[in-house]
C-alpha cells in the first residue's frame, strides 16, 4: 500500500490542536489561581478554584490529540488516532482542526496497521 499524505496531515492536525489546548489550558488555569486570591480576599473563593478546576478536561483531551497525532504520523493504532482527532475536535479554539483530523484519519484507514 503506497503511502499518501492524508494521515501525516491528520497528524499534525491533532498536534498543532493539543499544543493550543495545552497552551490555552495553562493560561486559564494561571489567570484562575490569580483569580481564586482576588475572589478568596472579596469573599468568592469558589470562582478562582472553578476556573482551575476547569482546566483539568481539555488539557486530559489536549494530550489525548497529541498522543492521537503522533499515532497519526505512525500510522499506527486507527482507533487511537481517530480519538486524537476527536479530542482535537472537543478543544474549543482548534475545533476546526480536529473536524479536519477526523476527515484525513477516515480517509487514510487502511494505511494503518
Amino acid at each position: 500500500m503506497e503511502k499518501t499524505w492524508k494521515p501525516t496531515v491528520a497528524g499534525i492536525l491533532s498536534l498543532v490542536a493539543g499544543a493550543l489546548g495545552i497552551i490555552i489550558g495553562i493560561a486559564v488555569a494561571t489567570i484562575g489561581a490569580i483569580g481564586c486570591g482576588v475572589w478568596g480576599e472579596m469573599g468568592l473563593p469558589f470562582i478562582g478554584r472553578l476556573a482551575v478546576t476547569a482546566t483539568a478536561a481539555p488539557l486530559v483531551l489536549s494530550a489525548v490529540a497529541i498522543v492521537g497525532g503522533v499515532y497519526a504520523l505512525k500510522r499506527r493504532v486507527w482507533g487511537l488516532a481517530l480519538a486524537g482527532g476527536i479530542c482535537a475536535l472537543l478543544i474549543p479554539p482548534a475545533f476546526v482542526l480536529g473536524i479536519l483530523a477526523i476527515i484525513f484519519v477516515a480517509m487514510g484507514k487502511d494505511e494503518f496497521k
